[in-house]
């Protein structure tokens, strides 16, 4: 025969309202077992409510659309050190040194240990709890008490007691799997730091490199149009040009001239940058940074590999699966606030009068026994709760899904924007001789007195802004070229785990 309340929560597990919450009983059928017979097989197996999370399996493309474009391929992703690829041992080393002591990387460090932290304490709850207590109390009786009226005494005691709370419906369970989960997408989240790192560094690297290459292209036609300048001076005073010419070249000098400061202080603000970013003063790497260098060009080739490599490799895609995993195993923890908690409790110790006889096994005392708590009226707040953790479920699953499809858009364009980059390139570099060969004939004519000089400052002008958009280029090329590996989520996978086992 059943008993009562086992039949009440068996009513109770089949009216749950979400269809996934029930509880899964070891055994369907009562048939001869008593009460504590099926209480037994309750303890020993044990049941888990709420439902069981199944990974999401997202559809994907087959392949990129873009990846047949000017510099891509479809072969397998190898860009777990794609730094290493711009064949730059400065920006590998500043890199380097970049993961170590970057701040925003020890604070997502820091949320992997304080997620740890919590996994321990949600599992704590799966263990019985043991305090040790001592006191002493000086009691008088009431003198209306009907036995020893108007007594007053001392009472000594110690000992320890324990509670073990049995988790019968896999509450505790659910919490520990939510709270690996939550670990899981700390870690996750350290790598998605990691990466962003990464490419900021680069990134910067390749600005600083950038502004120094056009400082260099405007020095260098702040000497020839300084020259020019001269040229026209020397024809003016020999009366073989107007004023004009000297006036309209040393206005054209004196803009390129006004280039310089600008692109000084851009230089200055990458390298402030990326001392911030290595956990150093603005100013500290300065000297070391300060001597111009070549901007690192893209490898010639990028494998891309296929659309479905994201859904392992991104750390935003695989974080936000562990916040579904989480937010799934919270409806366990919320359901299982529907059924009976069952505790076993005890206390052993030492009680007396005096304290001289606290010691003696005349002083023993101990109580225990089970005890069961389950809320018969709350006003519909547990099923509120199991409504809220299921909502948060469909958030959850929302925010995986649009994060997939970011990823993909993300990587199409990055693709996109490279090869077009790549191409512009190769147009300026084109252009860039066809205009050095019309500034020289330009000069050459206009000292012959073949044109005049309007000519020749239209060339100049010219050359020096296809020189700047070219170096641009090749600075854009690179930088597009980072957000590709960015994209598609490399730069983490030999790191090691940078936030400690504690």
């Amino acid at each position: 025969m059943v008993t009562p309340w086992l039949q009440i929560l068996d009513k109770r597990a089949k009216r749950q309202s979400i269809h996934y919450a029930t509880a899964r009983w070891p055994c369907n059928r009562y048939g001869g077992l008593g009460a504590f017979g099926i209480l037994l097989v309750l303890l020993a197996v044990g049941c888990t409510v709420g439902p069981n999370y199944q990974q999401p399996n997202p559809p994907m493309p087959t392949q990129w659309h873009s990846a047949t474009e000017n510099g891509l391929s479809n072969g397998p992703v190898e860009i777990v050190r794609w730094w290493n690829l711009f064949g730059d041992s400065q920006l590998e080393n500043l890199v380097n040194r970049a993961m170590g002591a970057n701040k925003d990387l020890k604070v997502a460090e820091a949320r992997v240990r304080e997620a740890r932290a919590q996994w321990r304490v949600a599992g704590a709850a799966s263990w019985p709890a043991v305090d040790a207590s001592g006191s002493f109390e000086r009691l008088h009786q009431s003198e209306n008490a009907p036995s020893s009226a108007g007594r007053e005494y001392d009472l000594y005691q110690a000992g320890f007691d324990a509670g073990w709370e049995i988790d019968l419906f896999g509450g505790v369970r659910r919490s520990v799997e939510a709270a690996i989960a939550q670990v899981q997408a700390s870690e996750e989240d350290r790598r998605d730091v990691l990466v962003t790192l990464v490419a900021e560094v680069a990134t910067n690297y390749l600005a600083l490199r950038g502004s120094q290459g056009r400082l260099a292209i405007a020095r260098e036609n702040i000497r020839t149009q300084q020259n020019t300048v001269d040229l026209t001076q020397g024809r003016f005073q020999a009366g073989l040009s107007s004023k004009l010419a000297v006036v309209q070249s040393q206005a054209l000098l004196a803009g390129t001239e006004a280039k310089v400061p600008v692109l000084e202080a851009s230089v200055r603000q990458a390298i402030h940058r990326l001392g911030v970013l290595l956990g150093l003063e603005p100013e500290a790497l300065l000297e070391e940074l300060l001597p111009a260098a070549n901007i690192p060009p893209a490898p010639p080739a990028v494998p891309v590999g296929l659309p479905s490599d994201l859904l392992r490799r991104r750390p935003d895609i695989r974080r936000a699966e562990r916040q579904l995993a989480a937010a799934t195993a919270n409806i366990g923890v919320a359901t299982a606030d529907l059924f009976p908690r069952f505790s076993l409790t005890g206390l052993i110790g030492l009680q007396s009068t005096a304290a001289a006889d606290l010691l003696t096994s005349q002083s023993r005392f101990w109580t225990y026994g089970p005890s069961v708590r389950w809320p018969v009226f709350d006003a519909g707040k547990a099923r509120a709760a199991i409504q809220v953790q299921s909502t948060r479920q469909e958030e959850a699953l929302a925010i995986y899904e649009k994060t997939v499809l970011n990823a993909l858009e993300e990587v199409e364009s990055a693709m996109v924007v490279y090869a077009k980059s790549r191409a512009a390139s190769e147009a300026l570099n084109r252009a860039v001789e066809t205009t050095r060969q019309s500034a020289d004939i330009a000069l050459e004519l206009y000292q012959k007195g073949l044109v005049n000089f309007l000519n020749v400052l239209q060339s100049q002008l010219s050359l020096y802004q296809i020189q700047d958009q070219f170096v641009q280029s090749r600075q854009d090329v690179s930088t597009r070229c980072v957000a590709l590996f960015k994209a598609l989520g490399g730069g983490w996978e030999l790191e090691p785990d940078a936030a400690g086992s504690s």
